[in-house]
Formats: C-alpha cells, structure tokens, sequence
C-alpha cells in the first residue's frame, strides 16, 4: 500500500493510461486513523485497504483531510487537485463520505475514471443532512459501480436514488477474530460502541435505563464525544436527570487494547441506533460471544442474523422506543434461562462470521468487473 497525498500523476499524456494498470486508487477521509474520531465506515475503509494489499493487489491510498461530507474551500481544491491528477480510466474506489458531497467535483471526473463510489451511509440518514440527497445521487448516477455495505443497504440505494440495479453490489464488511469475553457476573454489564449522536440513540437508551434504576446493572457507552456536543450536553443532562451518573459512564473513543478490555467485561451489547446500514459492532460483539440487544433497523437484523441450530444471539426492538428497549433489558437482567440461550447462541454464530479476506475478495470481483467493462 502506498501513501497518498493532494497531488498525484499529472492527468493525461503525462499520467498515462491506466487500462493495464492493476492499481487501485482509493479515496478516504484524511481522519481514517484518527484515535480520536473512530468509527465504523473509518474502519472498514482500513481494514480494506490492508486486506486488498495483502491479497497482493496494489492499492494506493489517498486520505483527503476536510470536514466531509461538507468541505472547506481548501478541502474541496485538494480533492479536485487529487482527481485531475489521476490517470484516464484508472479504477478509483471512493468513500461516499468524501464523494457524495461534492457533485461538482466528482461527476466531471467520473466521465473519464472507472470509478466507484463506496457508501457506509446514505448522507440523508444523517440527521441534519437531508439537503445533501441530490448531491448524492448525482454522483451515484455517475459512477460506474456502487458499493453499499449490506444487502438491506444496497436495496435501499436502488429504491432511493433510482440507480440500475446492476451497477450496485453490495460489499459486507469482515469481522476480526477475538477471545471469548469473560464478562462480569453473566448479566449486569451493559456495553454500547458507537459515536455518540443522535442516530445512535444514546438517548432511548438512557430513558430506558432511567425507568430500570431498581435492578443492578452497569452502562458503558464508548464512542466519540465531539461530533455532536451539543447532544452529547443533552445527554449528560439526561443521564442527571435520572440520577444515573454513577452507572452510565460516557467513556468516549476507545481504540485497541482499551476497547478489547471494554469487551472482555461485557456481559450484554446494547445497540439503540434510529438507523444503521450494517452495524459493524454487532458483529463485533458476536466475535467476542456477546449477546446483543438491538433495534430492528434497516440491516442490523441481519448484521444479527442467526446461529447453526436457527436460534437469534440477541433481541430485536423497535427503533424510538424506550419502553420497548427497557422490557427487553429488563427480560435479560432477570430471566437466567434466557442470558443462558442468547450466550450460548451468540458463541455459535461466532463461527459463521466472515473475515476482512472475504470483504476484498468481493471489492476485486466488483472493481475487475467495472475494469472490464470500461475497456
């Protein structure tokens, strides 16, 4: 793997013609790494690019820094600096982060790449960025290929934004194998992994919990506290005023040994996200025999799925619905045979989850494909 920057080959004669190339190019947020703005479309796009580079493809990686999907001027030149100086017809894969938000910039270029454009998360899921939907779906109509990250995803592009169902794939993300986590007495340690904003429902969470306070259990919410402050005020406004500000703990990003550990001591995943393409941290917690308790969203149940025997590793609950999410809390706080059968379903469906190898080989068939297709 190489190391991208702002500038590239000059475009045209003196960058040469890619139609032979086997390189990869691939556009990614200039935060990929960032310890401190973790996150699931962050970690697929690494994870990928190690995986297609170990796989013995060349991929050239361009991390292109700005407040995506809704860049500064200097952003917005870099990126087009960076395009302009690809080669005619090389393969760009694109996060749709970086490539749905600027239209002007993108669509001109796509006429004369083989380019496609990964989306983790249509913009307009976002709450506050509805208004980027045309943009989007300009680009995605002027990609050669779309890539969406669950099955459930890729039918919701189709539907939403028209696009010929032949050019959309869908590309699932790999999980890494981890140790069983031992937990803590079996029940009362909660865990949730997300970035705390309010498409992850921190705040049902919180209600559900509030409405609980006579049962014993432990919340840990670990994600990234500055992408929405705002909220995250709100939140610990509302974590007061249940009084639960000595059993709800914001521990904010975790990477590594740190978040393995947070992990290792849960005893329960709780996930409250309003929606969620895939939910990379639920299969997360199933590598680690977690149980998980979700909301029945978009690809999440999926992301769930099911063990050998047919039975769930978790529960599903409605999306905004904290009465919901409090019963079935409530269910696994005091019902042993049920923590029982979800614990050891979750240790089953562990074997069934798919690597990042597989995540690269299904990215080579779609961008081989838009290669052949292009000549």
């Amino acid at each position: 793997m190489s190391g991208g920057s702002a500038s590239g080959p000059a475009r045209g004669a003196a960058g040469g013609s890619a139609a032979g190339s086997r390189e990869i190019c691939f556009v990614v947020p200039g935060d990929i790494d960032d310890a401190e703005a973790p996150s699931g479309g962050n970690r697929y796009d690494r994870r990928l690019c190690d995986a297609l580079t170990a796989s013995g493809r060349t991929v050239r990686e361009l991390a292109m820094p700005g407040a995506w999907p809704r860049p500064g001027r200097a952003a917005r030149e870099g990126l087009a600096r960076t395009l302009a100086g690809l080669p005619d017809g090389g393969v760009v894969l694109m996060d749709g982060l970086v490539a749905c938000g600027v239209p002007d910039i993108v669509v001109p270029e796509a006429a004369r790449l083989r380019l496609a454009v990964l989306v983790h998360l249509p913009l307009a899921d976002e709450p506050g960025q509805e208004d980027l939907n045309t943009g989007e779906r300009k680009v995605l109509e002027a990609a050669g290929a779309v890539v969406a990250t669950s099955a459930w995803a890729k039918e919701h592009l189709i539907s939403h934004h028209g696009l010929e169902p032949s050019r959309v794939h869908a590309v699932p993300p790999g999980t890494d194998p981890a140790s069983l986590a031992s937990g803590t007495d079996g029940s009362t340690r909660l865990l949730s992994v997300a970035s705390v904003t309010p498409r992850k429902g921190h705040d049902v969470l919180v209600e559900a919990l509030g409405t609980l306070a006579h049962l014993p259990w432990q919340c840990e919410i670990v994600g990234p506290l500055r992408r929405d402050p705002e909220y995250v005020t709100r939140l610990h406004r509302l974590i007061a005023r249940h009084g639960l500000e000595e059993r709800v703990h914001l521990e904010g990003p975790l990477i590594g040994k740190r978040l393995d550990d947070a992990y290792a001591g849960a005893d329960l995943f709780v996930l409250a996200s309003r929606a969620e393409t895939y939910g990379m941290v639920v299969s997360e917690a199933l590598a680690r025999g977690i149980p998980v308790l979700a909301t029945a969203v978009d690809g999440v149940p999926d992301t769930l799925g099911w063990d050998p025997t047919g039975g769930v590793p978790g529960l599903l609950v409605p999306p905004d619905d904290p009465g919901a999410l409090a019963a079935s809390l409530r269910r696994w706080l005091v019902t042993p045979e049920l923590r029982g059968r979800l614990r050891a379903s979750a240790r089953l469906r562990r074997g069934m989850l798919p690597g990042w190898d597989d995540t690269a080989r299904r990215m080579a068939v779609v961008l081989s494909r838009l290669r052949r297709e292009a000549r």
